[in-house]
């Protein structure tokens, strides 16, 4: 999982390659519920590098691209969106799952 130190450093994975974008908080319940999940999540979808988007650290961002809950996940294929997958419901690991393998 790669955590971007600033602005300009998620920008680059916004922009190129495929990233999915996981929005999270250390505060939120539902986040800490379903990121001891998240390597093997990441280790199912090789083709894609999962970027850690803090929400409070990057709330602009949040509020661009209108993440209102969290854990929320948005694709990107070289800035294109492919999906996302936004609610203020907990996630599950196979929900998650579910959701990339969709796409």
């Amino acid at each position: 999982m790669i955590i971007p130190k600033s602005y300009e450093e998620l920008a680059t994975y916004v922009e190129t390659g495929k990233n999915i974008l996981f929005f999270t908080a250390d505060w939120c319940g539902d986040c800490v519920y379903i990121k001891p999940s998240m390597p093997e999540i990441e280790t199912a979808f090789p083709d894609y590098q999962f970027v850690q988007v803090d929400r409070d650290e990057f709330i602009e961002v949040c509020q661009e691209w209108n993440i209102f809950g969290i854990p929320s996940f948005v694709v990107l294929d070289n800035g294109k969106e492919l999906g996302r997958f936004v609610s203020k419901d907990r996630k599950t690991k196979n929900e998650i799952m579910t959701f990339i393998e969709s796409l």
